[in-house]
């Protein structure tokens, strides 16, 4: 058994986190992971309403009796009304919407793609509302609605995946809730100890989804010495397996936040062509665009993606980015088309190889971890040996 301040804090077996990801944290799969002894993440994000999440969180709460949690964005620019996000992002998203909403029509057109009615655009894009305006997407009411759930749930654990939880620690900490947040940078993990949190994500750039400029390597023991006194880091970004586990311990981590290798098993929310793609794909099959969110994210490398490179177009900064990406997500999820909706993964997805059980998932990444632990303990004790031999 792996023991760290981590298992101590929340009470668990293994020092390894299911983490949140579109489509990965679904009840079944937050409760197979925690029934095993670690930490599950359902994903708000997957929720479209604030009731879709409470109903969601009794659905976990109804399968399992151990420590999960929620994890929600909280984008600093839709907090401060959707800034552009680099040099090259139009000044007013909102002149280019009818633009960008032609080039969608093109791609569509040009791909052979089915046609969808707005509501499944809305929701495949995270829409909150299918009534209200289309400008609901990712917006500041859609994210601070579902910390409204998460609080009054008063939920074990909650997550940060994107931005700070500052404005809400004091109330979740009221209701006895970890908090914990996903951070990048070493400047962003400092900003966020000094809130109060309880635990600290650092993701590096091999991460699905969301991520660091910064890769996991470097990343992980600049923050373990940067805040590591003062809170646990969780290590995050690329780790798919128990060898990547016992990495981000010797790298001063205290746990390992993995979603990749937990959105091929058999009870994670994406379609199952999704699920195969990730199976099927190598290391260099990933690629980091804002075609899809508005914010840099690491998905499979598909047709969407490539084409606003193609057209030296820049993405929309979030919220409107959803917008126009919405269609194409709900189209190509309807046709099942691996090279235009694949999904959010990271650079790991070349260690993983079949579509499995979540416990069986977790066995071998503790098991993998133990294993690739001791040879590291034999080692040092060998090296330690031979250097007493030749003095």
């Amino acid at each position: 058994m792996l023991t760290t301040r981590f298992t101590e804090t929340f009470g668990i077996e293994h020092p390894i986190v299911q983490g949140g990801m579109q489509g990965v944290g679904v009840a079944e799969l937050v409760s197979a992971v925690a029934n095993t002894g670690a930490l599950g993440f359902l994903t708000a994000l997957t929720q479209p309403t604030p009731e879709a999440l409470t109903k969601e969180i009794g659905r976990t709460r109804g399968m399992t009796d151990k420590p999960f949690g929620v994890d929600t964005l909280l984008p600093a620019s839709v907090r401060r009304g959707s800034a552009p996000q680099s040099g090259n992002a139009p000044a007013n998203p909102m002149a280019k919407i009818d633009e960008y909403k032609e080039f969608t029509r093109d791609f569509m057109a040009r791909e052979n793609l089915p046609e969808v009615d707005a509501a499944a655009a809305m929701r495949a894009a995270g829409s909150p509302d299918m009534g209200k305006s289309q400008l609901q997407l990712f917006s500041r009411e859609f994210f601070e609605a579902q910390m409204e759930v998460v609080i009054e749930e008063k939920v074990p654990v909650y997550a940060a995946g994107l931005g700070n939880p500052a404005p809400w620690i004091d109330r979740l900490h009221a209701n006895g809730t970890k908090v914990m947040a996903v951070i990048g940078k070493v400047k962003h993990a400092e900003q966020v100890v000094d809130s109060g949190i309880d635990m600290i994500v650092a993701q590096g750039h091999d991460g699905g989804g969301h991520n660091s400029p910064i890769g996991t390597m470097s990343l992980i023991p600049q923050v373990v010495d940067a805040v590591g006194d003062r809170v646990p880091v969780i290590g995050a970004g690329g780790i798919s397996d128990g060898r990547g586990v016992a990495a981000s311990l010797m790298l001063g981590a205290e746990g390992a936040w993995i979603g990749t290798a937990f959105l091929a098993t058999d009870e994670a929310g994406i379609e199952h062509f999704q699920k195969e793609a990730i199976t099927e794909s190598g290391d260099a099959d990933t690629v980091v665009s804002r075609s899809l969110t508005g914010k840099p994210a690491r998905m499979i490398r598909n047709k969407w993606a490539d084409a606003w490179v193609a057209a030296g177009k820049e993405p929309l900064p979030m919220p409107f980015q959803s917008i126009i990406s919405g269609p194409v997500m709900a189209s190509g999820l309807k046709a099942e088309r691996k090279d235009i909706m694949p999904g959010f993964a990271g650079q790991g997805i070349g260690l993983i190889h079949s579509i499995r059980p979540a416990a069986e998932v977790m066995r071998e990444l503790v098991e993998g971890a133990e294993v690739a632990l001791s040879r590291s303990f034999v080692g040092d004790m060998q090296s330690s040996q031979q250097d007493k031999h030749q003095k």
